[in-house]
């Protein structure tokens, strides 16, 4: 999507842009792909098995959220969380030529009129941290993983999946109260809470980027 008059630009409030990335930067699914790298495939595919039931009854109790944290719960505990980070920050340097050419192009857009670039997320800070680093986005809204005392992966979430009103919610408290002028780029139900509190919501599927 080219710049127009469409696109705004109140110079009286600083410009924001909030970016989901799955689906929105990047095409698919990474939290799938990073597990397997840092898991394995088969103890992946075994840690889904296993984890069926359970994710299932989450489902049904709490919706995907839960579901989310039942699977990380059979999944990752014990994992050591130096390896974790160690592996997310080279997969955020690949995911960086993953990036569409048209996100990449609203990236710059915003960048260049100087706008605060904040990626809001339910995948994992451990990659997102060192991808946002390398693309020059400001600010990252995560989800993390609960690290123990004894640097390993407890299996938890330390916080609430960022997913529909998470994000919402987390994206005010980085803004604060100044008014600010905002952009919001997402493509599920997950972002549509983000994208209504946005000045210029834009919703992104497979071809365009275009206003809902």
């Amino acid at each position: 999507m080219s710049s127009s008059a469409a696109d705004g630009d109140d110079t009286t409030r600083p410009g924001v842009a909030a970016f989901d990335f799955d689906g929105t930067l990047v095409p698919g699914d990474s939290v799938h792909v990073f597990l397997s790298l840092l898991l394995g495939r088969r103890h992946l595919g075994t840690a889904f098995l296993a984890a069926g039931p359970a994710m299932g009854l989450a489902y049904l109790r709490g919706g995907r959220d839960q579901a989310k944290a039942a699977f990380f719960a059979r999944a990752v505990p014990g994992v050591d969380a130096a390896r974790a980070d160690a592996l997310g920050r080279s997969f955020g340097r690949t995911l960086v030529d993953r990036v569409r050419a048209d996100l990449a192009a609203r990236l710059g857009w915003h960048r260049d009129r100087g706008h605060r670039l904040v990626l809001v997320s339910a995948s994992l800070t451990n990659y997102l941290e060192p991808f946002a680093a390398e693309v020059g986005i400001d600010d990252v809204i995560a989800t993390r993983l609960e690290v123990g005392a004894d640097g390993r992966l407890t299996g938890r979430m330390a916080g609430p999946n960022v997913r529909g009103r998470e994000k919402a919610t987390r994206l005010r408290a980085l803004l604060g109260p100044a008014p600010v002028e905002l952009w919001a780029y997402g493509d599920s139900r997950g972002d549509r809470e983000m994208l209504a509190m946005a000045d210029h919501p834009r919703l992104v599927d497979r071809q365009a980027v275009r206003t809902p």
